[in-house]
This record gives structure tokens, C-alpha cells and sequence, in this order.
């Protein structure tokens, strides 16, 4: 599977914020993350990091 999980950072540390992210949908004040069931999750947030062989995409509050 593709998907990835969506973490953001709070300092130096990584909290999960969504399971299996399927799409990214950037907005203008933020993210729209849709999982592999359909269901989204907004958030003023920027992307700060994509580790795609870890499936991880990390994000970093606007």
C-alpha cells in the first residue's frame, strides 16, 4: 500500500495527527487530508516534510 501517516511537529517531536493519508489537498489557509475510507481532516498546517519510504508526511502548524 501507498498510503502514508500524517504527523505534526510540536518542537522536536512528531505527534500523529491521521492514519493512512491517501490524498493532500492544499487550500489557502491550509491542508485537506483524505484517508483510504474517504473520510477528511483540515488543518492550517504546511507541509514540511514528505518521507515517502517511510510513508510519512510531516506537517508544521501556519
Amino acid at each position: 500500500m501507498c498510503e502514508a501517516n500524517a504527523y505534526m511537529l510540536e518542537g522536536d517531536k512528531e505527534e500523529l495527527f491521521f492514519e493512512m493519508v491517501d490524498k493532500v489537498i492544499p487550500q489557502e489557509d491550509g491542508l485537506i487530508l483524505e484517508d483510504i475510507f474517504g473520510r477528511r481532516k483540515m488543518i492550517k498546517a504546511k507541509i514540511k516534510e514528505l518521507a515517502l519510504v517511510d510513508h510519512k508526511i510531516i506537517l508544521e502548524k501556519q
